[in-house]
């Protein structure tokens, strides 16, 4: 039943008209047809676009697409199966700001054009805590050069883990390479009057983050900016 269940959530996802996708060798190829054009063709108004990285059931994207309609809001995910979730919210919901796209973060600046995004959200991703994988970490200085092709100048990324090895990491890497450290706290629920956390920082809360909460486990927050400007 599984996987019959699942067979039928991808053929579905593929209906949706605001799902993409496009395999590796077309990808390297052929220019994905809307990179640089999200706004134009897509969206089809000027609203700053802001991406989820490794969005899972896609419960950030849609809320914050919820929650601010002057934004336009993509997410990002490897498994459509993931993805499915928010994507059929969407159409239940109709809403009109959000799109999501089955692909790798690694060719994340094949999807889109220098400085098309003004935010990128990381929601508890992966911490990859062996040592040989620790690269794959989606805040390591290789993922954030990535980045920064494609962000605004006025840019901020969010990280948000219960991962104590992935949170210190980050704010190493921060560190070393003289980001801009906007805010961070490792209890984020026991933060009070801080006016750099977004309310939608705390009200919109993963199946993963809840599954975390319910643990006890302390949730992580960090925003900041990359040092220089995007080319």
């Amino acid at each position: 039943m599984g996987k019959k269940r699942k067979r039928q959530q991808f053929a579905e996802i593929k209906t949706f008209d605001y799902f993409f996708e496009l395999d590796y060798h077309s990808l390297m190829q052929n220019c994905f047809p809307l990179k640089g054009e999200w706004n134009r063709s897509f969206f089809k108004n000027e609203k700053p676009v802001i991406i989820e990285l490794g969005c899972g059931k896609g419960e950030y994207t849609v809320g914050l697409a919820r929650m601010f309609p002057q934004y336009n809001y993509i997410g990002i995910d490897r498994k459509s199966a993931r993805m499915w979730r928010g994507a059929k919210t969407v159409s239940t919901e109709k809403i009109n700001n959000v799109a999501f796209i089955r692909g790798q973060i690694e060719n994340i600046e094949y999807y889109f054009a220098p400085r098309e995004i003004e935010q990128i959200w990381i929601t508890f991703p992966d911490p990859q805590l062996q040592k040989p994988r620790v690269r794959k970490r989606l805040t390591h200085s290789m993922f954030l050069e990535r980045y920064r092709k494609i962000l605004t100048q006025n840019h901020c990324i969010h990280l948000k883990t219960d991962d104590d090895t992935f949170y210190q990491f980050t704010l190493e890497v921060i560190g070393e390479n003289k980001h801009h450290l906007i805010c961070n706290t490792d209890d984020l629920y026991r933060v009070e009057n801080n006016d750099n956390i977004g309310d939608e920082v705390r009200s919109i809360k993963t199946f993963y983050e809840q599954m975390w909460l319910k643990e006890n486990k302390k949730i992580k927050y960090i925003k900041f900016q990359l040092s220089g400007q995007s080319e």
